[in-house]
């Protein structure tokens, strides 16, 4: 009967041990949970970033064609650049009247050897050139993405194509502009609406101070010019029909920046 009744009281103190560490155990893990958050005092400003992006199928491509010619004769190689800048521009007005045209960058540059001996006591003397490099650029943008592969293969056939650069026309960029604002305002109200209750307070305590819209003209920078191709371009003799390439436009994203003040009741 002694042994039953220490048994007994022994396993009652083990039993009321290990509550009473759960017990202390739960306690501590509540009184941490329920930790109050630091106090706000009226008043209190809180500086918000929040971004806004529209995605949108380009519309747009600007095409680069260039002509070049290399010649012992100056002005034949000029010629030909010439005649062949107007021919493709006349190929490129049939195909998309609506394209608008401006050619640039006409270069004319001299030639020389890579090793060409100099005569003994011409050190400082000017190298003389044994041709000419002579070259233009033109640029063409339009909307009409269904016809560029037929285009493209068309002015190919006389100038060599130099690069296309996809985009949004002006008309679809300020339709997005609206969409843009939007959907940043949007994100602001709801990083405003987290942090309230991050802190502990109401939605309806945060009041907006400030509200400062950056980056709305964020625009891919314009591609530098293309170099001279260093390569002699195909005389008139060799022009022959292209195939038509195949073009993706792919889609631009327009981002916007805000930046908004709140300050909590």
């Amino acid at each position: 009967m002694v042994r039953l009744h220490f048994f007994l009281e022994n396993n009652m103190s083990r039993s009321r041990k290990l509550m009473l560490s759960s017990l202390l155990a739960a306690t501590g893990f509540a009184a941490h949970a329920q930790a109050p958050a630091p106090a706000l005092s009226s008043g209190t400003l809180v500086i918000v970033p929040a971004y806004g992006e529209v995605k949108h199928a380009n519309d747009q491509v600007r095409i680069t064609f260039n002509v070049e010619e290399q010649d012992k004769d100056k002005a034949a190689a000029a010629s030909r650049v010439n005649l062949k800048m107007k021919q493709g521009t006349d190929i490129l007005k049939r195909q998309d009247p609506q394209a608008i045209l401006q050619t640039r960058g006409y270069y004319t540059y001299p030639v020389y050897p890579e090793d060409q001996p100099q005569p003994r006591g011409s050190a400082n003397k000017p190298r003389q050139p044994t041709g000419w490099r002579v070259g233009q650029y033109l640029d063409a943008t339009t909307t009409n993405l269904n016809n560029l592969p037929k285009t493209v293969a068309a002015v190919q056939s006389v100038l060599g194509l130099n690069g296309l650069y996809f985009g949004l026309s002006d008309a679809t960029s300020k339709k997005l502009d609206d969409q843009r604002i939007a959907a940043t305002y949007q994100n602001l109200t709801e990083r405003i609406a987290s942090i309230a209750r991050a802190m502990g307070r109401k939605e309806s305590d945060a009041v907006i101070d400030t509200v400062d819209f950056e980056g709305s003209g964020n625009y891919a920078q314009e591609a530098a010019a293309p170099k001279a191709m260093m390569m002699r371009a195909a005389s008139m003799s060799d022009a022959a029909p292209v195939e038509e390439p195949s073009f993706e436009p792919g889609e631009t994203t327009l981002n916007m920046r805000v930046v908004g003040k709140v300050r909590f009741k």
